[in-house]
């Protein structure tokens, strides 16, 4: 085990990624930790005063655990096309009884600085990146502060940017991974490097530890990544059928529906690439999707939230990686402790 790594705690080389929306729960946190494992409580898409309540939440159950924030890398939406697209989606908004009239493109940050402030001021063991690379002078402070930092990478150029900014640890993620992926060209096609070939090359470009993570979902997928030269693999689609999961009731039953159609990698939910179980959605409107990241997360927010709740299947965002027929319904503990059984 890698010595930083290893003071965390970590005995057990499976972590649990971070699934920011509901799905990473205070208990899913706990459960990777105890056992022997790693979990993130997500900063994405919260407050920075639920950011604080979700820290407080994972610092009571006495266990080590990392946050995930997402740094900003603006994909700005062409206006024109975002009225078209908003258009286009009335149909689907409509029967959901959701109004997407006279909507403006949001073009936030996620409330960076402030996630930043609260991290420094009220430290964790852990804190990594995905999205962008933060400043080395933010990377300084997290790490004054005590807190190791690690960067989400997708390829060769991305790891060797983030090493000279200065963080600890690199993940590197390949394109098999479920929801967004983490690359700093939301507009460039992604690797098809699968996830060991990937990290094999970033370790000989790059003298950082790495964690693996995209797709995977065996025994034998974490032994592959280990053997190509990963301190610990991450897996975040096989957790989110498990009893801690904070995952929907529709997002669950699709998982474990034996006719589902597999992935694919869209955009149509959030402007930004991101691997999903097909549906109607996707087949209706991944080809008229403009890039724009977050401006359409917040475009479609409120008609994903309706359709979730309706258990409609096919208006909502069904987060999945390449793995995601192996999730099973169990503690989330026994999933992470097979999937170190072939180590």
């Amino acid at each position: 085990m890698n010595s930083m790594l290893g003071a965390l705690g970590v005995t057990t080389p499976v972590l649990a990624a971070p699934m920011a929306g509901g799905a990473t729960t205070t208990a899913l946190v706990a459960a990777a930790a105890r056992g022997g494992g790693l979990g993130f409580v997500p900063a994405g898409y919260a407050t920075a005063r639920t950011l604080a309540e979700r820290v407080a939440a994972a610092r009571a159950e006495h266990v080590p655990f990392g946050v995930n924030v997402f740094a900003p890398n603006p994909l700005p939406v062409d206006r024109a096309a975002f009225d078209r697209y908003a258009a286009l989606l009335r149909a689907t908004a409509d029967r959901h009884h959701v109004d997407l009239s006279g909507q403006v493109p949001v073009e936030d940050d996620d409330a960076y600085a402030e996630k930043i402030s609260l991290l420094v001021a009220d430290p964790v063991p852990l804190v990594s990146f995905t999205f962008g690379i933060p400043e080395r002078s933010v990377v300084a402070r997290l790490r004054g502060a005590g807190s190791l930092v690690a960067q989400t990478v997708t390829g060769v150029d991305e790891a060797r940017a983030a090493a000279e900014a200065g963080v600890d640890l690199l993940v590197v993620q390949a394109a098999a991974a479920g929801g967004h992926s983490a690359t700093l060209t939301p507009r460039q096609p992604l690797s098809d490097v699968p996830v060991d070939g990937l990290t094999a090359m970033v370790r000989r470009a790059v003298g950082l530890p790495l964690i693996a993570a995209g797709g995977l979902a065996t025994p034998e997928d974490v032994a592959r990544v280990i053997a190509a030269g990963a301190e610990a693999a991450m897996v975040g689609t096989v957790l989110l059928r498990t009893e801690e999961s904070g995952a929907s009731a529709v997002h669950r039953a699709a998982l474990a529906d034996p006719g589902g159609r597999g992935t694919v990698l869209t955009r149509a939910f959030t402007g930004r690439p991101a691997r999903a179980l097909r549906n109607r959605f996707t087949d209706l409107y991944d080809d008229h999707a403009p890039y724009g990241y977050p401006a359409l997360h917040h475009l479609t927010g409120g008609l994903r939230r309706q359709a979730a709740a309706a258990g409609d299947a096919d208006a909502v965002h069904l987060w999945a990686g390449t793995g995601h027929r192996l999730a099973r319904h169990e503690k989330a503990e026994q999933t992470l402790a097979r999937l170190a059984t072939a180590l």
